[in-house]
């Protein structure tokens, strides 16, 4: 079954291939994508054959059935030798009927969960050929269809390269934000309802749907927009593109950020939690960097930075308020 999926999915990423590679606007950067994507597995490029065999059939049998057409398509077939990439692009320009080839594998995929753990990073490949990086205990679902391709980060943190496709927007919904890429590589980190986007390259718009106001501004590389839910306010500051996605390379980055929020990403790479005792310190806020590996080290720290106590309590690493205002925990 595991098997079956996966080819599934291949032939509809090898079939947007097929597409993007046809579209007049088109250039080299799209083509250096492909042979990265081709380059990947050896059943990426069994699923690319497949799919320009299939619309050059379409093209040149239009009045043969889809049920017949895809009845002989069904089973596997044997990989043929793959021929030059400008003989493969001309084949794919001079196939008639281009669309039905990507209608005939399927409108819309049924929507995919990607996950991490506590700790670990996951790299996967979307239906489309855009690539997602997972960081610790990261949760993510794709809705992807013909027209629209979606992406609901649940919880953590990505960092996205999508392959752009103006007729297909790219959109991640994160709490309460809308992030459409307008051609981009960015990160996004969901914290409850608190967003920060990092941005690497290109451009994204982003929407507070909570608002009722249609509020929306632009990021592009070197800014990063930050949500703060307790003022429903977006703020923009500028950054190093280089930055955007430093938890690749093992370290946490905070600007002014609340200790709670802070806290909540370091949990995501400590599988013996850290846990705030006192309301007085969640809004707190810290700057700096935490490098995964060396989280002990930063907890011993902290009490050098604010005026809190780090102490081990019932298995838990307890973060306690010495200013004598306890609120509740």
């Amino acid at each position: 079954m595991m098997a079956n999926t996966s080819n599934q999915q291949n032939l509809r990423v090898a079939a947007d291939w097929w597409v993007r590679l046809r579209d007049a606007k088109a250039g080299e950067q799209t083509t250096q994508q492909w042979l990265a994507w081709i380059d990947e597995d050896a059943a990426h490029l069994d699923a690319f054959e497949r799919v320009t065999d299939l619309a050059a059939r379409l093209g040149a049998l239009d009045d043969v059935s889809h049920a017949t057409l895809m009845a002989e398509f069904a089973p596997a077939v044997v990989s043929r030798r793959w021929w030059p990439l400008g003989a493969a692009a001309a084949a794919v320009l001079l196939v008639a009927g281009g669309m039905l080839g990507w209608s005939m594998l399927g409108q819309s995929s049924e929507p995919q969960l990607y996950t991490s753990e506590i700790g670990a990073q996951t790299d996967v490949t979307l239906e489309d050929g855009s690539r997602v990086a997972l960081g610790g205990a990261t949760r993510l679902t794709t809705r992807f269809s013909r027209s629209h391709r979606e992406v609901d980060l649940a919880e953590g943190e990505a960092y996205f390269e999508v392959v752009h496709n103006a007729s297909r927007p790219f959109v991640v919904h994160a709490g309460k934000l809308r992030i459409e890429d307008i051609g981009t590589a960015f990160d996004v980190r969901r914290t409850g309802d608190h967003v920060t986007i990092s941005m690497a390259e290109g451009r994204v718009r982003i929407e507070d749907s909570a608002s009722g106001q249609g509020r929306s501004l632009e990021a592009v590389a070197g800014q990063a927009v930050s949500y703060d839910p307790s003022r429903s306010a977006l703020s923009m500051a500028t950054t190093d593109p280089a930055q955007a996605a430093a938890w690749r390379h093992a370290r946490l980055e905070f600007d002014n950020e609340p200790l709670s929020v802070v806290v909540a990403n370091i949990n995501r790479y400590r599988t013996h939690p850290v846990r705030i005792a006192d309301a007085g310190l969640q809004s707190m806020t810290f700057t700096g960097t935490v490098k995964t590996n060396a989280i002990d080290d930063w907890l011993q720290a902290l009490p050098q930075v604010l005026p809190l106590t780090v102490s081990e309590i019932g298995g838990q690493t307890v973060l306690s308020d010495t200013r004598g205002r306890h609120g509740a925990g």
